[in-house]
C-alpha cells in the first residue's frame, strides 16, 4: 500500500483560519503541515485533501468518502458534524447514526483512521444547547474510536485551546498557531518525527468584564449573526470552492510550487 494521507471534512480540515494566499483556497491548515512533515520524513508520502468549509456531515459522506477511499489511503483523517451541531433544529440521534455508518465505512477500508472530538468553543448563553450537543457527539466519537480501533485525536481535552490567542477573529476556527499546534499533536500521535515547534504563550491579557461583554457583542454582530443568516438562506462559504488537493501530491516536491504550477497550467489550458 502506498504511503498516502487523505484528509476529509469541513473548514477544520480545509485549514480555515490559517490564511495563506499562495496555497489552494487561500489557506494552509494542520493537515497540510502534517503532510509536509511526512514528506520530509519520507519523500514517498503522498497527500490529498478533499475538505471544504461549511460542509455538513451528509455532504461530506456523499461527496468525499468514496472518492477518498478510491485513492487507497494508508491514513485517513475524518472530522465532520460540527456544522450540523450548530443547526437550531437538529436530530442528534439521526446525526450520530449517520456518523457511525461513515466511520464504519472508513474503518472497513483497512486504512488507519483518525477521528477527532470537537473543541468546547465558548458560546453565548443563547447557544448553550449546541454546546451540550457537542458533549454528546464527542462521547459518541470516543466510543466509535474504541469500537472500531480508530485512532482518537481528543481535541476536546486540550486545555491549550482555551487561550483565545489560538483562535482566529471569528472564535470558531483556529488561527495559524492553533493549526500548528494541532499538526504537532497529530504527528506525535502518528509517531512521526518532525521539525515543527510551538512556543507557549506568555500570560494572557486580563480583560475587564465590561470590555469582554462589548467584544462578545461585536463578535456576535460580525460573525455569529451573519453565519446563521447564511444558513437561513441556504448559502455557505464553501459553495464556490473545490477541494484543495483533490488528487494525491508529493509534499516533498513543495506544496506552494505545485500549486503555482497548477495555476499556470490552468491559465495556459
Amino acid at each position: 500500500m502506498a504511503k498516502r494521507l487523505v484528509a476529509i471534512g469541513d473548514s477544520f480540515t480545509e485549514g480555515v483560519g490559517d490564511w495563506e494566499p499562495r496555497l489552494p483556497n487561500g489557506v494552509r491548515g494542520w493537515a497540510d503541515r502534517v503532510a509536509k512533515q511526512l514528506g520530509k520524513a519520507d519523500p514517498d508520502w503522498e497527500y490529498a485533501n478533499l475538505a471544504i468549509r461549511s460542509r455538513r456531515l451528509r455532504g461530506i459522506v456523499e461527496e468525499q468518502i468514496e472518492p477518498a477511499l478510491a485513492l487507497e489511503p494508508s491514513v485517513i483523517t475524518f472530522y465532520a458534524g460540527g456544522n450540523d451541531l450548530l443547526e437550531f433544529r437538529q436530530d442528534v440521534p439521526a446525526l450520530l447514526e449517520e456518523y457511525s455508518r461513515a466511520v464504519a465505512r472508513l474503518c472497513a477500508s483497512g486504512a488507519q483512521v483518525l477521528l477527532f472530538t470537537g473543541f468546547d468553543i465558548p458560546l453565548p448563553p443563547l447557544l448553550e444547547p449546541m454546546r451540550r450537543r457537542n458533549q454528546v457527539f464527542n462521547a459518541h466519537v470516543r466510543e466509535l474510536a474504541a469500537h472500531h480501533g480508530a485512532t482518537l485525536v481528543d481535541y476536546w481535552s486540550w486545555d491549550v485551546y482555551r487561550d483565545r490567542r489560538m483562535w482566529d477573529t471569528d472564535k470558531l476556527h483556529m488561527n495559524r498557531a492553533g493549526h500548528r499546534y494541532l499538526a504537532i499533536r497529530v504527528l506525535e500521535i502518528l509517531g512521526v518525527e518532525h521539525q515543527l515547534a510551538f512556543e507557549p504563550f506568555g500570560p494572557a491579557e486580563r480583560v475587564p468584564a465590561r470590555q469582554a461583554l462589548v467584544r462578545d457583542i461585536e463578535w456576535a454582530r460580525q460573525w455569529v449573526f451573519p453565519m446563521f443568516g447564511r444558513r437561513m438562506r441556504g448559502v455557505t462559504l464553501g459553495d464556490e470552492l473545490s477541494p484543495r488537493w483533490p488528487h494525491p501530491i508529493r509534499p516533498a516536491d513543495g506544496m506552494k510550487k505545485l500549486y503555482r504550477k497548477r495555476r499556470q497550467d490552468a491559465i495556459a489550458g
